[in-house]
């Protein structure tokens, strides 16, 4: 369960794009990624019903082809009462027959949800469900309606705008407990990423208080959510940070406090070395390219051009594995682009 955690955790982090997708398709399989289950103090007194013995249900009737080496990810919480408890479970099982369309129509997939849910559990919580699930379908075609912001993509509030949107959808079709219960999982990680947009186009804030709002913010999270977005989330501030200092050619100790605030001295002196590494890499790279341009406008003949290029390429590059890297940087250059050095 932890490594499907993790693993849910990571795909989180394209909760915008497929929000986006969602408002084209409205059944397209995007919100079981971001359904984490985050870690909860189950309540007192609060049981599974015991499901059907499966090995008498024939399961392949609720699967679409895709999903027929797959068990049904459908376990709800049914308190002792028999009524349903609105959790991350429940959009996870919801979303898990959703995933069918492309497959099976509308008509088809709620003929197989209804059926599993008729075989699996009782009332009132059958009935409650099956009141969710309709709703849930409501929702998920609404989403459609959302009309694009027309603030700049990628801009904060173009993503906050869709944000507030599908917020507002949410209270048509479900009370704040249901809300609370099918999405808390993901506005945490919808707010944290509006709330690192915002700081990063902040432009009252130098890159090294972008830098320790940013790292403020990440601590805020749930632990279990930093653990398994530490790294992702650090790598795109450095990377976001470092390119708005050196756009406007800031100080290499500008560059080393910003790196300091966000990640530490030592990972900031492990990235100082790398930095080192790539810029004599790049000298290198460019001193050949150079090299290489002068005896291709030689008047050499082509055989004599290729030797020259050879030679030169096994002076300054004598492995393997740095030449078979250097054939990218040739063809970058000789079609005009960017050379792709990492910084």
């Amino acid at each position: 369960m932890q490594g499907m955690q993790k693993k849910v955790l990571w795909c989180v982090l394209g909760f915008f794009i497929l929000s986006l997708i969602a408002c084209v398709y409205w059944l397209s399989p995007d919100s079981k990624n971001i359904s984490t289950q985050v870690s909860e103090n189950t309540a007192q007194n609060l049981a599974s019903v015991p499901p059907t013995d499966h090995s008498s249900l024939n399961e392949d009737a609720y699967h679409s082809k895709s999903q027929q080496d797959t068990e049904v990810n459908c376990q709800l919480k049914i308190d002792s009462s028999q009524h349903l408890v609105v959790n991350s479970q429940t959009r996870d099982c919801f979303e898990y027959f959703i995933t069918q369309y492309g497959e099976n129509d509308l008509e088809q997939i709620k003929n197989h949800f209804e059926k599993f849910i008729q075989g699996q559990y009782l009332e009132p919580a059958r009935s409650q469900i099956m009141d969710l699930w309709a709703r849930y379908l409501k929702y998920r075609e609404q989403l459609a309606q959302i009309q694009t912001p027309s603030a700049k993509q990628q801009d904060k509030n173009y993503f906050q705008k869709i944000f507030n949107s599908i917020q507002d959808i949410r209270k048509r079709f479900f009370s704040t407990s249901e809300i609370e219960g099918l999405f808390s999982s993901e506005d945490i990680y919808q707010n944290y990423t509006l709330d690192r947009m915002q700081i990063l186009e902040d432009s009252s804030l130098s890159e090294i208080e972008k830098a320790r709002k940013l790292k403020e913010r990440f601590e805020e999270l749930p632990e279990d959510w930093q653990q398994n977005l530490q790294e992702l989330s650090k790598l795109d501030d450095l990377h976001t940070l470092t390119k708005q200092i050196k756009a406007r050619k800031g100080s290499a100790e500008e560059l080393r406090q910003m790196r300091t605030a966000l990640v530490g001295v030592e990972a900031t002196q492990r990235l100082e070395t790398l930095d080192t590494e790539r810029n004599a890499w790049q000298q290198r790279v460019t001193s050949y390219l150079n090299g290489r341009d002068e005896i291709i406008k030689s008047n050499m003949s082509d055989s004599a051009k290729n030797q020259a290029i050879q030679q030169l390429r096994q002076q300054q590059f004598n492995s393997s594995q740095e030449q078979l890297r250097l054939r990218t940087f040739e063809t970058v250059h000789d079609q005009g682009g960017e050379l792709p050095f990492n910084y």
